[in-house]
């Protein structure tokens, strides 16, 4: 018999694309109803489901290793997703591994974006929901509660969070490349939720010269809007009034997309010599992937621009390290030229630095 253990099972964004993870993210029905057949599943003591843009992953405490295997068809047969393809992206893990990655992912060091924060109160609102519906217990409580804790020590006491590049301003900057100066451009905001409104502020900080939000729930649209000192759209209106934007920044919750090919190729009619930028922050996505061959027409999803931020990142971070490498060698080389005279050495008076003159080289 198969010992009890605890075990993380699931798909994330170092192996599964966009189009798979698509398929594979919960909306808050499917959730539900998962988490309701998980609850059947024999031999399942605690679970926790975790759903968000770069990862489904579920954590569980069972009497057996065979339990696992119980929940990934569980999760296969709710998303309709077949289980041999879900084995080419699956992420299985056991034990301390799943503790440790647990870990990892509160601290944001599992994430596309390194070092970001959100993911924290992602992992932290997926526990909550898991206490309120009575299926954690004493394992996973601790598991979490020290993940938690964790996570923030782990920010206090290193620099994971310094220096982040975040979707937001990458897109900002993807922006400004295209059309340089962003003050004579016309962005629109389909989505009223936290990654869209951070992605707006980042266009309003670099200059962005009008905005307009639309959502599916008008009243949120408004408040946003008006917060941000934007104007708010019907959400039925987007499509038939997509030329008179620049830049369209998809951050919906809509199951299928909202912007289709056939609307794009009717807007870029209207605007041919005008490029129309396509930042999709959405999860399953809410621009068609057509339209990214249309031409003058630019299409990024989340997975171009972390692809993009990690370039950067490791550039910087490799620059960064060339150029203390030369300053070092520099240093110690006027060290070795200065320490000596420092101590006393014959002649020394004339290499030392005095204010209003010059160093030695």
């Amino acid at each position: 018999m198969s010992q009890p253990n605890v075990f993380v099972i699931g798909a994330t964004h170092h192996v599964a694309p966009i189009a798979v993870r698509e398929k594979l993210t919960l909306n808050a029905e499917q959730s539900a109803a998962l988490q309701q057949d998980l609850a059947g599943i024999t031999g399942l003591k605690e679970f926790t489901v975790i759903s968000t843009c770069n990862r489904i992953e579920i954590y569980g405490v069972a009497a057996s290793s065979e339990v696992a295997a119980a929940v990934q068809a569980a999760f296969c047969q709710r998303q309709r997703f077949a289980a041999a393809e879900f084995e080419q992206f699956r992420l299985v893990l056991r034990d301390q591994s799943a503790v440790g990655h647990l870990l990892e992912v509160a601290a944001g060091l599992d994430s596309q974006m390194l070092g970001e924060t959100e993911i924290f109160g992602q992992v932290k609102g997926a526990y909550a929901a898991a206490q309120e519906r009575g299926v954690t217990g004493p394992v996973l409580n601790r598991i979490f509660q020290k993940a938690f804790q964790s996570a923030k020590l782990a920010r206090s006491q290193t620099g994971i969070t310094e220096g982040q590049v975040s979707v937001a301003n990458v897109a900002v900057e993807l922006a400004a490349n295209i059309f340089g100066d962003l003050e004579k451009t016309r962005v629109l905001l389909l989505g009223a939720g936290d990654i869209g409104e951070k992605t707006a502020k980042a266009f309003r900080s670099r200059g962005a010269g009008s905005l307009v939000v639309t959502s599916r729930r008008m009243e949120r649209a408004m408040e946003l809007a008006s917060e941000l000192g934007a104007t708010a759209l019907p959400f039925g209106q987007h499509e038939s009034r997509l030329a008179e934007f620049d830049i369209v920044v998809g951050s919906t919750s809509a199951p299928d997309t909202v912007v289709s090919a056939a609307a794009t190729t009717a807007a870029m009619r209207q605007r041919p010599a005008r490029p129309l930028f396509f930042i999709d922050l959405a999860l399953p996505r809410d621009i068609d992937p057509k339209v990214a061959a249309l031409e003058n027409v630019f299409l990024y999803n989340l997975d171009d621009l972390a692809r993009i931020a990690s370039e950067n990142l490791a550039a910087r971070t490799a620059e960064i390290a060339k150029c203390r490498a030369l300053l070092g060698g520099r240093a110690e080389a006027l060290w070795r030229h200065i320490e000596p005279k420092l101590n006393g050495a014959p002649g020394s008076a004339s290499g030392v630095y005095e204010p209003g003159g010059q160093p030695s080289p």
